[in-house]
Order: structure tokens, then C-alpha cells, then sequence
């Protein structure tokens, strides 16, 4: 078999993309594989969704990050609404894997990757990147949150609110009044287990058919968090006002009350501090 050539690096834009700083939560669910199977073979058909002891992962994540550019710099915000799925021509390459051992990063051949089925972000130059780069079905919104931080108080809840919007003719984000999705999750007082995961394979499929397989690297370990227990069934809220609507609506159809299996995160250590200040004598 003759090697694919490489997918074309549209201008602007240049690859890798390098990130200076990320904070991320996901939230994975385990659900009948029917459903899940029908919905990806409608967005992707050369893949099949991954099943761990006869359950589908369904997995939602945010993302903040901040990119330096020539121009300056520029701070992103986009939620992923994924599948994790395979090449089904490379079934036979996968290990057995229950779900603990998936999300702790046990798969190192990096076929079980996250199949997206929308994806929404708050820029327009990410926007266009994602489609044009990894075939991402990526569109408008907005968001409001309150992320664990260094620079707020103590905690550990991620709440996020994602909001519609639209690009307009200037290229701007044009705010949009109705909310799309809200995702609250609560991991203080839960033991983080390090993930050792990435490189992150993300799956796309371009107007022509073509799968495309894009690595995303991380350059320290996750921290993944087992929501199996009963009594943790409460730390996910997952809401959306308009059922049946994408991407909310659909997400909370295809999840209906499954609880959590598990959340990771991962946050940027800070590169510097501005210390506080102390008075000096005037004698």
C-alpha cells in the first residue's frame, strides 16, 4: 500500500499549533452503544465508537487557552462534544481496555482518539483553523464561567455556560441570547489519579470523506477523576434548555440520567508571580 500524503497547511496558518497555557475539564459518560454507533457513523463512517465492557464513551470537554502569536496574543474558549472511536480498518490493533484503564492512558497506540461531533468556540480565527485543519465541525458561541484558579479562592467546581452566536461580516463574534449548554462539575475532596493520556488523538472527517487523525500533545499528566461510586452521582450537572437542539439538547437526549463515569482536568502551572507589595520608610 502507497503512503497518503500529508492533508495541505492552508495560509495563514502553521503547524504545529503551540499552546501557552491550558486549562481543561472533560467529563466522560458510559451509554448504550446503539445510539452512539448510529450518531457516528452519521457524522464519521470510517470510524466505529470504542465499547468498554459493552458501553459507548460519550465525553464532553472545555477548554481555555492562550496562544502568542506575532501580532500579540490571543485567549480561546471552545467546548468539544465527543465520541471515542477507532478506524474500524485498525480494529484488530486495539488492546482490551476497561474504562479506568482507557481514561489513565493504558491505550499507547493512540487509536482510541475522540470522534467530534460539535464543537463551539468563541474565536473566529479557531473557528476557521479547526475546519480547515482537522475537519473539526466547529461554529460560534460564547461563554461565561468560574474555573478553579490560582488567582481566585480555593476550590475545585468548573461550572461552564455555553451560549449561541454568530460570526459577522468583519469577522467578529456577534453574542447570541440563547444558551446552548451548561456543565457543572465538582471534584473537590476527590483523589486525582496522574493520566498519562495524551498524545490526544482527535478525529475529523473533511467535506470529501476523508478521515483525518490529528495528535494533540500535553506536556504533563492529566488529573483523572473516578465518578463510578454511587455517592458521586450528584458532582455532574448537565443542562440544556432547548431538547432535542444541538449540541445540548442532543448530548442530554443521547445521556438521559446515565451518571458520570469519570472527569479529568488539566491546568497550566503558572510561569511567574507578581508578589504583593510592602511599605518602605520615608525616614
Amino acid at each position: 500500500m502507497n503512503p497518503l500524503p500529508l492533508p495541505p497547511v492552508a495560509e495563514p496558518f502553521r503547524l504545529p499549533f503551540h499552546y501557552g497555557a491550558l486549562h481543561q475539564v472533560g467529563v466522560d459518560w458510559l451509554v448504550d452503544p446503539e445510539p452512539v454507533g448510529a450518531l457516528l457513523a452519521r457524522h464519521h463512517p470510517g470510524l466505529s465508537a470504542a465499547v468498554f465492557d459493552g458501553r459507548a464513551l460519550v465525553s464532553l470537554n472545555y477548554q481555555l487557552y492562550f496562544a502568542q502569536y506575532p501580532f500579540g496574543g490571543g485567549v480561546t474558549q471552545e467546548i468539544e462534544y465527543n465520541i471515542v472511536a477507532f478506524p474500524t480498518a485498525e480494529r484488530a490493533r486495539l488492546p482490551r481496555l476497561s474504562y479506568p484503564e482507557y481514561a489513565q492512558g493504558w491505550d499507547q497506540t493512540k487509536l482510541l482518539g475522540i470522534a467530534r461531533i460539535h464543537v463551539v468556540c468563541d474565536n473566529p480565527y479557531a473557528i476557521t483553523a479547526g475546519r480547515e485543519l482537522y475537519a473539526e465541525p466547529k461554529v460560534p458561541g460564547w461563554f461565561e464561567v468560574d474555573l478553579p484558579s490560582l488567582n481566585g479562592p480555593a476550590g475545585e467546581t468548573w461550572t461552564v455556560r455555553c451560549n449561541a452566536a454568530t460570526t459577522g461580516p468583519d469577522g467578529t463574534l456577534e453574542k447570541g441570547g440563547d444558551p446552548l449548554l451548561g456543565l457543572t462539575v465538582e471534584l473537590a475532596g476527590l483523589a486525582a489519579v496522574p493520566a498519562n493520556s495524551a498524545p490526544v488523538t482527535g478525529y475529523g472527517t473533511d467535506p470529501d470523506g476523508r478521515l483525518l487523525a490529528g495528535p494533540m500533545n500535553v506536556y504533563q499528566p492529566y488529573r483523572w477523576y473516578d465518578l463510578g461510586a454511587p455517592e458521586h452521582a450528584g458532582r455532574v450537572r448537565l443542562t440544556s434548555r432547548h431538547p432535542g437542539g444541538e449540541p445540548g439538547g442532543e448530548v442530554c437526549a443521547l445521556l438521559g440520567d446515565t451518571p458520570a463515569a469519570g472527569a479529568w482536568s488539566f491546568q497550566s502551572p503558572p510561569v511567574a508571580a507578581h508578589n504583593r507589595p510592602y511599605y518602605l520608610s520615608a525616614g
